[in-house]
C-alpha cells in the first residue's frame, strides 16, 4: 500500500501559510478523490482542500487552528488498490472564495475569549475584528447574511465602513448591547450590506490652513501600498512608451460586436485583441517573459498574462490567464470576460491569482492617455495600454501624404531594467504596436 503526503497548496505567490480552519475528515476515515478534507484561511480567503487520491486517513499532521506553512505536509494517506493520484489539471479547483469564512466555525478567537460569543465567527473575521477594535458584545451585534446568519468578511467590512461614518452607531449599539442579545434581534434598520464605498475618516481636524481629514487605509488598499512600495524596492523600472494606430482593429471590433454577442453570448471587448497581441509578442521575444531569483533568470516556457482588473470599491486585482497562447480570439473573449466577472463579484479561486508571467493593465478605461505602471513581482514587465482617441494625423499613401482622422493609442511598458535593457523594451513594444497595426481584418470570430 503507498502512502500519500498532503501537502498545503500554493495559494499566491505572496502567501507563505495558511490556517487550518477544520478537518472534515477524520484518522481512519476513507476519502476520495477530489473530496474536500480540510478547511484552510489565509488573510486574503477561505477555502477547502481536496484530496488529489482516494484513501484512508493514516494521520493527521496540522492541528485545527494551526498556521501552516506553504508545501508542508497536513496529513498520510494510504493509497487504496483503486485510489491512482490524480492529475494536476484534474484536481478540482477550490470553491467558496472570500465569502465562505461565513459557513465555518471559528478555532482561534483572537477578539475575546469563546465563551462570551454566541456565533460561530472564522479567523478572518477575527482578525478584522481585532485590528478595528471590535468587542465581542458589538460583534455579536452585526447581521449576518452567511449561514445560519454568521457573519461574513463582506459584513463587518461594510459595518466598519458605517461605524467610520456614523460615529454615533457604536455608542448606540453598545447601550443596547444586553437587551438585544438576549433578544437576538438585529441592531441596525438598515442593511449594512448596503452600504456604499467611502472613504473611511478616523479623524477630522481643522489647522491653521483649514480643515482636514485623517483617513485609515482598508485592508486591501493596505495590501496593495506593501506590494507597490516592494516592487519598487526591488526592480530599478524605467518605461517607455509608443504610439499605435489600430483604426484597423477598432473597425473590425465595431463592425462585429453585435454579431459576436448574438453567437456567443458575450461581449466583445479590445482587452483579449489586446492580450492577443501581447501574447505574440511574447513568443518573438521570450526574455521578455522571465522572473529573478538571486542572480539567475528564470525563463517561462508557459505564457500566462494576468489581467487588472478595477473593483467597484476602486480597489485591484490581477486574475490570471494561464496558458494565454492555447486561445483563439474567440476563447480569450471568453476567458477575459469570466476573469474579469468573477473577479468583480468575489467569485475568484485561488489559483486565478498566481502564476502571472506579465501583465496588461487598461488605464485607458478612466480615460488615461498613458500611464507608467508598476511590475507585478516576481514578473518583470507590465504593459500599460491608453485610451483610444480619435485624432488628426498624416497618412502616408503611394501617391503621397494626407491628413486623416485615425484612431490611435499610446501603449506604455514598464520593465525591470536588472534582466530587460531598453533595447529588448523597446522592441517587445514596438513589436505589440505592429500586432495591433497590422490587425488581421479578414478574421471571423
Amino acid at each position: 500500500m503507498t502512502q500519500f503526503e498532503l501537502k498545503m497548496p500554493k495559494l499566491g505567490e505572496s502567501i507563505v501559510e495558511a490556517t487550518v480552519l477544520k478537518w472534515l475528515k477524520k484518522e481512519g476515515e476513507k476519502v476520495n478523490a477530489d473530496e474536500s478534507i480540510l478547511e484552510i484561511a489565509t488573510d486574503k480567503v477561505d477555502t477547502e482542500v481536496p484530496s488529489p487520491v482516494s484513501g484512508i486517513i493514516s494521520g493527521i499532521l496540522a492541528k485545527e487552528g494551526e498556521k501552516v506553512k506553504v508545501g508542508a505536509t497536513l496529513a498520510f494517506i494510504n493509497i487504496t488498490e483503486n485510489g491512482s493520484i490524480v492529475q494536476k489539471e484534474e484536481i478540482a479547483e477550490p470553491a467558496n472564495v472570500l465569502v465562505n469564512e461565513s459557513q465555518i466555525p471559528s478555532v482561534s478567537a483572537p477578539v475575546a475569549p469563546k465563551e462570551n460569543l454566541q456565533r460561530f465567527y472564522s479567523p478572518l473575521v477575527m482578525s478584522i475584528a481585532m485590528t478595528e477594535g471590535i468587542s465581542p458584545t458589538e460583534l455579536e451585534l452585526i447581521p449576518g447574511t452567511g449561514k445560519e446568519n454568521r457573519v461574513t468578511k463582506q459584513d463587518i467590512l461594510a459595518y466598519i465602513e458605517r461605524k467610520k461614518i456614523e460615529p454615533s452607531l457604536s455608542a448606540i449599539t453598545k447601550e443596547k448591547s444586553e437587551i438585544q442579545i438576549q433578544k437576538s434581534a438585529t441592531p441596525i434598520s438598515t442593511s449594512v450590506s448596503s452600504v456604499q464605498k467611502e472613504p473611511l475618516v478616523t479623524e477630522k481636524l481643522t489647522t491653521a490652513r483649514g480643515k482636514t481629514e485623517i483617513i485609515e487605509m482598508e485592508r486591501m488598499r493596505k495590501i496593495i501600498a506593501e506590494r507597490m512600495v516592494e516592487s519598487k524596492r526591488i526592480s530599478p523600472h524605467v518605461t517607455s512608451f509608443i504610439e499605435a494606430d489600430v483604426t484597423t482593429l477598432v473597425t473590425w471590433r465595431n463592425q462585429r460586436k453585435e454579431e459576436f454577442k448574438k453567437k456567443e453570448g458575450e461581449n466583445l471587448t479590445l482587452t483579449p485583441i489586446f492580450t492577443e497581441a501581447v501574447v505574440n509578442a511574447i513568443k518573438d521575444f521570450p526574455m521578455i517573459n522571465v522572473s529573478v531569483e538571486g542572480t539567475k533568470i528564470i525563463l517561462k516556457k508557459f505564457i500566462n498574462i494576468g489581467i487588472a482588473v478595477a473593483l467597484n470599491d476602486f480597489n485591484l486585482i490581477v486574475p490570471v490567464l494561464k496558458n494565454a497562447d492555447r486561445y483563439n480570439l474567440t476563447g480569450l473573449a471568453k476567458a477575459v470576460n469570466d476573469l474579469s466577472s468573477r473577479a468583480r463579484n468575489g467569485k475568484l479561486l485561488p489559483d486565478d491569482l498566481q502564476d502571472g508571467t506579465f501583465t496588461i493593465s487598461n488605464v485607458g478605461t478612466f480615460g488615461s492617455i498613458m500611464g507608467t505602471p508598476i511590475i507585478l513581482q516576481p514578473q518583470v514587465a507590465i504593459l500599460a495600454t491608453g485610451a483610444i482617441r480619435k485624432i488628426p494625423a498624416v497618412i502616408e499613401t503611394s501617391s503621397g501624404d494626407t491628413i486623416g482622422i485615425r484612431h490611435k493609442m499610446f501603449l506604455s511598458l514598464s520593465y525591470d531594467h536588472r534582466v530587460v535593457d531598453g533595447s529588448l523594451g523597446g522592441m517587445f513594444l514596438k513589436r505589440v504596436a505592429e500586432n495591433l497595426e497590422k490587425f488581421e481584418t479578414s478574421r471571423n470570430i
